[in-house]
């Protein structure tokens, strides 16, 4: 699990999602480690039976996420700046993955950013947040080699690179495979990667049977009848 380190945080204010104070919680094991890293992102919210919470409250918040997802090398400097930026493409991400999705019937996941068309704003800005540098031609071994890497700071690349890998995840191939887990109380998206995975988990799996089968198997009352 890579743990948060908070006491870069400073008073780095806090936002609402879904209408209710963000709480910050590291996420266990930055939650489904083996998703893309835009779906990585956009489970930076995430909850559990107690509530919803935020695991990028913080400027140490997002330094160890970068650093777990392998976006940008630990230590790697960031401001107030990048954390509301990239609060603010996990928000976007979150908004459009419900498009795609169809995700319409969680209302502890609904994204702080309500409209798409804000939403694909805030996506197409973060995709060209740095400027590709231009060729160079390098010498290796003897061997030619052309370099064009981004040039910019290395927070707003990885924030660049994952904004161009998002738009791809939402309208390539894999965006029919982009899911919302509809296990109770869950607000987490995945990729599904097989034809039988319902859910984002197999925790998610086991509470989703055992309410179906409560639902099923309760006793009958009054309002039933």
């Amino acid at each position: 699990m890579a743990e948060a380190d908070g006491s870069a945080a400073g008073n780095t204010p806090t936002r609402t999602l879904s209408n209710r104070p963000a709480r910050s919680r590291s996420a266990p094991a930055w939650v489904l480690p083996h998703e893309p890293a835009p779906v990585r992102l956009m489970n930076t919210v995430w909850a559990d039976r107690h509530g919803v919470y935020d695991a990028l409250i913080s400027r140490g918040d997002l330094a160890g996420w970068l650093a777990a997802t392998g976006l940008t090398a630990r230590g790697s400097p960031l401001n107030d700046d990048d954390l509301a930026h990239f609060r603010d493409l996990r928000d976007a991400l979150r908004r459009l993955a419900a498009l795609v999705t169809a995700d319409d019937a969680r209302p502890a996941a609904e994204s702080a950013i309500p409209d798409a068309t804000a939403a694909v704003a805030v996506l197409n800005a973060a995709a060209v947040a740095v400027h590709p540098a231009a060729p160079r031609l390098q010498l290796l071994g003897g061997a030619l080699t052309r370099d064009a890497a981004p040039s910019g700071p290395p927070v707003a690349v990885a924030r660049a690179a994952l904004a161009a890998e998002a738009i791809e995840l939402l309208t390539g191939e894999t965006s029919p495979r982009l899911r919302a887990c509809q296990a109770p109380g869950c607000v987490l998206y995945f990729l599904k990667d097989h034809p039988r995975r319902e859910w984002c988990s197999t925790a998610c799996g086991n509470r989703a049977r055992a309410a179906r089968y409560y639902h099923r198997h309760r006793p009958a009352t009054a309002t039933d009848s």
